[in-house]
């Protein structure tokens, strides 16, 4: 009968050092993937203000063509 409460006692105690474990790992990975998150809206934001100079040297490049001053 010890045995099996000591089992018993043991396994609940495993359980609850798993579980804290798993918490404290499952909020690590919030974390970066919040970083993560941040670091791909800023790369986002880089590559719309990319693409707006591109059109807009584009815009000036063919104005630039219209008005002979290429």
């Amino acid at each position: 009968m010890e045995s099996i409460i000591a089992a018993a006692i043991t396994g609940v105690l495993t359980l609850v050092g798993v579980m804290v474990a798993n918490s404290r790992s499952q909020a690590v990975l919030e974390v970066k993937i919040d970083e993560l998150g941040r670091r791909v809206d800023k790369h986002n934001e880089v590559l719309e203000r990319t693409y707006a100079l591109e059109r807009d040297m584009a815009v000036v490049k063919s104005e630039l063509k219209v008005t002979g001053r290429e």
